[in-house]
């Protein structure tokens, strides 16, 4: 007997969980579909039949109910009981993939469609070469590319937005920032994360820190989450430039960019640019220590091999480690939100 047919129990639980990792593309390209129709948002504005739907986002009638029942059952939109049983968002996605709220996630999701999906089709080649698999292979380079296309830029900085905002609710917890009265965002985007934090705590000044391209975006998102009055912004390059002082300076999905040695320099420059107390704080996927269950961490750092030519993701451990060669006299690591951690190292 063909023994694909013969699976039993335990055997049968294990081939289906090779499968749904293998079709796994099947359930992201309807994710990626729905979010660029505007599925989210257009259920944003209430509930709605199957056909209402349908019409609403210019679909043809042969598979739409179909991909709306996926949706339903991978867990991204409730619907009512019965035949013409009306769709909605469920909590989840009606808070995050609403385009019109300021906790839109959808434009991280617009950048693994766009661009990632294509580029990790090529992961065996980066595997045996160790060489990124994006435009660089072709001579170009991907921040360069981003900063010569405006909505290239805007798009990028949107999914920086949704990643970091993930967190923004615990790390406005996890510090003491009573203690401290300025905080400069290195790498900064549109600086949804420093509007968040001012907005937390009204006593604490911020500090963008991005290259000049960067100050256009943030200067709009500025104007729009605010406070404006408490929120600057600082244009520099983190490579060449030395980092703004403050009382706490903030590394959010940045060390992970590059390789072990430019991993040391900046934490070095932070430890140059923050008071005596002062604290840097990195916040992003890390790996647990024992290397078996952050896989969002772990696919991240693959991420880097294909996206960067030296840049992976690392362990608190390995952070703490670098920490303390930097000059830091302690740090500690805590759990954040989901898969994301932080390391905060004081001088």
């Amino acid at each position: 007997m063909n023994d694909l047919c013969s699976t039993r129990g335990d055997d049968a639980t294990a081939l289906d969980s090779i499968l749904r990792i293998a079709l796994g593309f099947q359930a992201s390209q309807v994710l990626f579909a729905a979010t660029r129709f505007g599925l989210f948002t257009e259920l944003a504005r209430g509930p709605l039949t199957g056909e209402e739907l349908r019409l609403r986002l210019g679909l043809h009638p042969r598979s739409a109910r179909d991909f709306f029942d996926t949706l339903v059952a991978l867990g991204l939109l409730e619907r009512e009981a019965g035949p013409d049983g009306r769709y909605a968002n469920t909590p989840a996605t009606g808070r995050y993939l609403d385009r019109g709220k300021t906790t839109y996630l959808g434009g991280a999701l617009e950048l693994y469609d766009n661009r990632l999906y294509g580029f990790w089709g090529s992961l065996a080649d980066g595997l045996r070469t160790g060489k990124p698999q994006n435009e660089i292979k072709d001579g170009g380079d991907l921040f360069s590319a981003l900063y010569k296309d405006p909505e290239r830029l805007a798009c990028f900085q949107q999914a920086m937005t949704g990643l970091t905002m993930r967190s923004a609710d615990a790390l406005a917890e996890a510090v003491d920032w009573a203690a401290h009265r300025t905080v400069a965002d290195i790498g900064c985007a549109e600086g949804a994360l420093l509007s968040h934090l001012l907005h937390r705590h009204p006593h604490l000044r911020g500090t963008g820190f991005d290259l000049e391209v960067v100050r256009g975006n943030f200067e709009r998102n500025r104007e729009r989450r605010g406070p404006a009055e408490r929120l600057s912004f600082t244009a520099g390059d983190f490579f060449a430039d030395p980092l703004p002082r403050a009382d706490v300076l903030l590394f959010g999905h940045v060390l992970h960019d590059w390789d072990l040695a430019a991993k040391r320099m900046l934490l070095r420059k932070a430890y140059e640019a923050l008071p005596d107390g002062g604290l840097v704080v990195v916040h992003e996927s890390f790996i647990d220590d024992d290397r078996r269950e952050n896989l969002t961490g772990l696919l991240s750092s693959l991420n880097m091999l294909i996206e960067t030519t030296g840049g992976f993701d690392c362990t608190t451990a390995d952070c703490r480690g670098w920490l303390a060669e930097a000059g830091f006299r302690e740090s500690r690591a805590r759990r954040l939100a989901g898969a994301e951690s932080m390391v905060v190292g004081r001088k």
